[in-house]
């Protein structure tokens, strides 16, 4: 029983990356500077964020072509404004999720 616990927060905590990968998208943030963001605000190891971009990029390949192609012609925000963005979906993923952590 254990492991389905283990594999069932593990889950949870990519699926936690993703989202704020997807956020951090959405703020036309480049794959290092999302890495750098979530490693900085929310403690997340460079190489879950990478591996987990990576997989989002496998999956939707076309989408990332044109957000490469994107990328550069929009205002950035600020890394106070990233980090506050960061440290609410932290928080509002720990209100849906109780068994999530923060490591």
């Amino acid at each position: 029983m254990g492991d389905s616990v283990s594999s069932s927060s593990s889950a949870s905590y990519i699926h936690m990356v993703q989202h704020m990968i997807e956020k951090c998208l959405i703020f036309h943030m480049s794959k290092e500077e999302c890495i750098d963001a979530l490693s900085k605000h929310a403690n997340i190891q460079p190489v879950i964020t990478s591996t987990v971009w990576s997989e989002l990029e496998k999956e939707n390949k076309e989408f990332f072509e044109e957000y490469a192609k994107s990328q550069g012609k929009e205002d950035r925000i600020s890394e106070a404004e990233t980090s506050e963005i960061i440290q609410k979906m932290i928080s509002d993923h720990e209100d849906r999720d109780p068994k999530a952590s923060s490591k």
